[in-house]
């Protein structure tokens, strides 16, 4: 088993001022940061996803401060950061060849938009093998509508989390990630 931390779209266009704000994305990104903490000091490797849209795209736009990883998780030289131009990080990027390069067969997936990229890479993920633990509360998802009501956030998260859980992946909150390790 090698395992590796997966963060996928933690970038500027879904906090605070930019083009598409998420629901609490601080508080995502807060347990993120103690993730990235974690696999660094334990020399394991991240990888980051880093999703570009195109020219006239609503957000994540090239050459704005929107598309940039936020700064707080900012990727070391030696972290591999992978273009996608899709929901699925899989989907026409280098990501499997990558993690197959590194022998990876464990994934720790974290990151922006849970109903969007998030479950698309995860599903992906199952599709090619990985055993894939999802990290709940370093996720954040926005208010979507459908057949004209609102849906909250926070149900958007919960449905979405449960939809992915044991079928797809472990879904579970970072206090139990870390409660796992420290049995090890």
């Amino acid at each position: 088993m090698k395992e590796a931390l997966l963060i996928i779209d933690v970038q500027n266009d879904y906090f605070p001022d930019g083009k598409c704000e998420l629901y609490q994305p601080e508080l995502a990104l807060d347990v993120i940061i103690g993730l990235l903490k974690h696999f660094r000091e334990n020399n394991l490797p991240v990888y980051y996803i880093q999703h570009i849209s195109a020219m006239g795209a609503a957000f994540f736009v090239p050459d704005t401060d929107g598309v940039n990883i936020h700064k707080d998780i900012k990727p070391l030289d030696t972290e591999k950061v992978i273009i996608k131009h899709y929901p699925n990080s899989f989907f026409e990027t280098n990501l499997q060849t990558e993690l197959q390069r590194d022998s990876i067969t464990d994934l720790v997936i974290c990151g922006m938009m849970t109903h969007m990229c998030i479950d698309t890479t995860v599903r992906a993920a199952k599709d090619y093998g990985y055993s894939t633990t999802l990290i709940s509360d370093a996720c954040a998802a926005k208010d979507l509508e459908w057949d004209g009501r609102k849906l909250p956030s926070r149900t958007v998260q919960d449905v979405y989390m449960a939809s992915m859980n044991q079928k797809f992946a472990n879904v579970i909150a970072s206090k139990e990630y870390f409660n796992l390790l420290d049995l090890h």
